[in-house]
């Protein structure tokens, strides 16, 4: 265990942080999976901002790194550009 106030301090705020991290992940993979199963256009297109911006924040929280948040935009954009 940890000798120092801050140092149990700071093991806390990180499970808080972790906890949060693993939540906002977690539902934002679904939300990529939910979008990749549409099979209609409108329905995708209207979904793609929200999984964008999902993705967008992950990646500014450091969560998930900027280059893959990048690449699963593209490939979810292309994807949804081949739907009929």
């Amino acid at each position: 265990m940890a000798n120092h106030k801050s140092s149990v301090k700071r093991i806390r705020q990180t499970e808080k942080r972790n906890l949060r991290n693993r939540y906002y992940g977690k539902t934002t993979r679904n939300a990529v999976r939910k979008l990749r199963a549409l099979t209609s256009k409108e329905e995708a297109i209207a979904m793609l901002g929200t999984v964008s911006s999902m993705l967008d924040r992950l990646a500014k929280r450091n969560v998930i790194h900027k280059n893959k948040a990048a690449n699963l935009k593209s490939k979810l954009a292309l994807r949804i550009n081949k739907l009929a």
